[in-house]
């Protein structure tokens, strides 16, 4: 993907940018224009991807589903199927939604181009497809997501930041995201260039399906490898991942070095809290799920995006395609109450919950 820099509310950020005017997006425009206008009776179709991950039925799902009926005078609906971790079964998932003739379809892929031609299918059948979270391969129409490059680099940067002085010639872990996800290339990417010549990276991983259990088999064997006295802090691309890598230290007696994580899910921030994870990488789902809602229910009428897309993205097979990118904040012990709490993620009450009162007391998280 080419990319240029775009300015947004939270700093420079990298996507890939189209130029204006070309025969695609005129050609889009004028599909756009031509299609039969729906009024609120419509029908979109929600496909995610897992559900091991805490996101995706915790808040991707309801605030969909409560934006499309917001938008639509509580006419829409939203049909909904999680592919838990199976690309096949997500084709089929697309395949039946083309046969229920749903009017658009949001698509957060498991595998990014293995997905390519059921986009093509639903698009062959006149329905529209946002591409949701990740950037989908075939002819999307939309899509929207955070600034992938810039979550890598918050988490290299934090982990350089916990590291300290000890940073200079340490070495560390790197356990990325599943290869099959174009965000987590573009994570590493990001984590690479703020960790590249400060630290050592004494084993990297793509861990299969980010699945937990994957990344603590991998952490046992780095520190089979290198040694537990050798590690001094780990990469760790989202919490899930963090979850198993924390239990392998611990099983391996290794204690107080720092590891990194994302999305803020609540055994996440629980771990910040007693310290055993050093970060995660807070992302507004609130956001992003208002904006593809919002998309889907202008696909699905008929109407322009130019109103709340203000960006452009390529793909490998879609050029100019209108994308909106929201931006992310480090979420570290010091600025819980600013982030989670103040978008109403999780209460006090639910991050403090029994064992972690006293560490919520500790840092003054009452």
């Amino acid at each position: 993907m080419r990319r240029a820099a775009v300015a947004i509310a939270a700093g420079a950020m990298a996507v890939s940018l189209a130029a204006c005017g070309s025969a695609k997006e005129s050609s889009d425009n004028k599909d756009s224009d031509s299609a039969a206008k729906k009024g609120d009776d419509i029908k979109v179709g929600l496909l995610l991807p897992e559900n091991q991950t805490a996101r995706y039925e915790k808040f991707d799902k309801p605030m969909i589903e409560k934006k499309v009926k917001e938008l639509t005078n509580n006419k829409g609906e939203v049909v909904y199927a999680n592919a838990k971790q199976d690309a096949s079964l997500q084709n089929q998932q697309v395949d039946t939604m083309v046969t229920n003739k749903v009017d658009v379809l949001i698509v957060d892929a498991v595998d990014y181009k293995a997905i390519a031609g059921s986009v093509k299918k639903a698009k062959d059948a006149g329905i529209k497809v946002v591409a949701f979270d990740r950037l989908a391969e075939g002819p999307i129409d939309a899509y929207t997501s955070f600034d992938n490059v810039t979550v890598g680099k918050t988490q290299g940067e934090a982990l350089l930041k916990a590291l300290g002085d000890k940073a200079e010639g340490s070495q560390i872990v790197m356990m990325n995201g599943s290869s099959t996800d174009p965000n987590a290339a573009q994570f590493k990417e990001g984590a690479h260039s703020a960790l590249d010549g400060k630290v050592k990276v004494g084993r990297e991983y793509d861990t299969k399906e980010w699945k937990p259990e994957n990344a603590n088999a991998n952490m046992e064997g780095a520190i089979s490898a290198l040694g537990k006295d050798k590690i001094a802090g780990v990469y760790s691309a989202n919490d899930g991942m963090a979850g198993g890598i924390i239990t392998a230290l611990k099983a391996a007696g290794i204690a107080d070095i720092p590891v990194t994580g994302q999305d803020a899910e609540l055994a996440g921030v629980q771990r910040i809290v007693t310290g055993e994870q050093y970060m995660s990488v807070f992302k507004s789902y609130p956001k992003e799920a208002e904006v593809a809602a919002e998309m889907a229910v202008k696909l699905a009428k008929g109407e322009s995006l130019d109103s709340i897309a203000n960006d452009k993205v390529d793909s490998e097979s879609a050029k100019g395609v209108p994308a909106v990118i929201v931006p992310v904040v480090s979420l570290t012990k010091d600025n819980i109450k600013e982030t989670v709490i103040k978008d109403g993620f999780y209460t006090i009450d639910e991050i403090c919950a029994g064992k972690y009162k006293a560490a919520c007391d500790k840092i003054g998280l009452k």
